[in-house]
């Protein structure tokens, strides 16, 4: 019999979040660095370089890689032999272990997790509860999972009822697309197939727990069907040409992974979970010998990459930026900002469009005349810092609220990640406006650029609230310009099309 201390799962499941809000896994870090010296797009390699920049400064800053903290998901395999020590539950245990890591005040993380999610949806603080997932085995250990998925990679979840006969590859190359750059690729697709509608996006959830070996299984060769499937899988998604954030390229997924389980003949339930640019999940066991902690990987696993914006990277004023100046921005061009903007996302819009429609006056210090907002919700800061990390959030998200924002505010321009939508790019072409894109999982590299952060309005949405950002030399791409042309339409079908060309040639 062994017996596990409250204490120890409590500490050891904080330690593991801490761990992991700073520390990529080393295996990704190879396989996006493996897929950056291949990419020949060069939208899509400098997207890269900033996410393997970003990752080497948290692993070396210890802070967050991207402000998205993510929920927590919690895989757990309990020995039978095992005996608990404490008067929690091992739910609340794991919540408590949650807690002590998102507010720990030498890196803080960011609270994200709402209540009442269906009506008042107000947050909890501390970024609990987790989604517990709990197994009882044979042995004599505790065997656990840690993960922190971020919402914008969540959201683009998906299940479908194929029935026994459809294709598997069809569905999932049919539904990629669909889902838009939100997830932030180059990142892992986590498949589930089989046993019940639950029961499959579990599964798919869990697949991203596993290392990337998608190469090892390649040069071995597939074994089984589901070996088969993840090759024809990955091979098909990445001809798509989505690429690095959705600008067109040779990578967007870096490996697929697939768990099945026994069905009902007439079903063949199918889910997909993307894991994003900011893959976190660690690992650890409990045998009663005291706290699992994490061990610092060897920072000689980063590649060391520069980046430079180039020569024809335009700097632009925030402060005296005119229409006239945007208009001549071309889309897929770098522009350099500095400045000041403000920010916002959901919570904010939603209210921003609520007092103007009782015909109410914004807050002092919001005046979006002639100004660009920047989707984001930062991570407060430590220690000197003016804004923890601070990338940008789904742009898509705010499409329901842009011709308001364009045309009752003069708003001139949004700075987000990922594409923006039909009804958003109508009203960008409409009112000559233009969506600039930051790049998402290089969070803690943004906020670098940031000189000053203040809270203008909305206090009370925590992280959701309107800040103003001073900033000096931020990297953006021009992502839909003032006639409505967008990149994340011409780049993936440009390189989708070259792709083809070889595959063709090459068959």
């Amino acid at each position: 019999m062994t017996i596990i201390r409250q204490e120890d799962l409590i500490e050891s499941v904080a330690d593991a979040l801490q761990f992991i809000s700073c520390y990529h896994p080393s295996d990704f870090i190879q396989a996006v660095h493996a897929a950056y010296e291949r990419e020949e797009s060069q939208a899509a390699k400098d997207a890269m370089a900033q996410i393997l920049i970003n990752s080497r400064m948290c692993a070396e800053g210890r802070r967050p890689i991207c402000q998205d903290t993510g929920i927590v998901t919690v895989f757990m395999k309990v020995g039978m032999n095992v005996q608990w020590e404490g008067n929690m539950s091992v739910t609340d245990m794991i919540n408590e272990g949650v807690r002590r890591a998102y507010q720990n005040p030498d890196n803080v993380l960011r609270a994200s997790v709402l209540s009442d999610p269906a009506g008042a949806r107000k947050n909890t603080g501390d970024n609990t509860p987790a989604v517990i997932n709990m197994e009882i085995v044979p042995g004599n250990t505790v065997e656990i999972h840690v993960a922190a998925k971020g919402g914008g990679s969540e959201a683009k979840s998906k299940f479908v009822m194929l029935n026994p006969s459809d294709s598997i590859v069809d569905w999932v190359v049919k539904t990629v697309p669909t889902m838009g750059a939100g997830w932030c690729p180059p990142g892992m697709l986590g498949i589930g197939i089989g046993g019940t509608a639950e029961k499959a996006m579990v599964l798919a959830k869990e697949s991203l727990m596993d290392p990337i070996d998608i190469h090892e299984l390649r040069e071995r060769g597939p074994q089984n069907r589901v070996e088969e499937l993840r090759l024809e899988i990955m091979d098909a998604v990445n001809a798509l040409g989505i690429g690095a954030q959705g600008l067109g390229g040779l990578t967007t997924v870096l490996d697929v992974k697939i768990k099945d389980y026994p069905t009902h003949a007439a079903n063949l339930p199918v889910a997909m979970i993307p894991n994003c640019a900011a893959t976190r999940h660690t690992h650890f066991v409990l045998d009663g010998s005291g706290p699992a902690l994490q061990t610092p990987p060897n920072l000689d696993d980063w590649p060391e990459i520069t980046w430079d914006v180039g020569p024809s990277a335009k700097r632009v004023n925030l402060d005296t930026v005119t229409r006239e100046e945007i208009a001549t921005w071309k889309p897929g061009e770098t522009l350099l900002l500095s400045g000041k903007m403000l920010t916002g996302r959901d919570a904010a819009h939603k209210r921003i469009q609520d007092m103007l429609s009782r015909g109410e006056s914004l807050p002092e210090g919001v005046d979006f005349n002639n100004r660009f907002i920047y989707y984001v919700g930062p991570v407060d800061p430590v220690r000197d810092e003016v804004v923890g990390p601070a990338g940008p959030t789904t742009a898509t998200r705010m499409d329901k609220f842009t011709e308001m924002m364009l045309a009752e505010t003069g708003l001139m321009g949004m700075v987000g990640k990922a594409e923006r939508g039909p009804m958003a790019i109508e009203a960008i072409k409409k009112h000559k406006a233009v969506y600039l894109m930051a790049v998402g999982g290089a969070a803690y590299l943004v906020s670098k650029a940031i000189k000053n952060a203040r809270v203008v309005a909305f206090e009370d949405l925590g992280m959701e609230a309107i800040h103003e950002f001073e900033v000096e030399d931020m990297p953006v791409t021009v992502a839909v310009d003032v006639n409505g042309v967008a990149v994340h339409q011409t780049g993936p079908d440009q390189w989708h099309e070259i792709i083809m060309e070889r595959t063709t040639k090459s068959a």
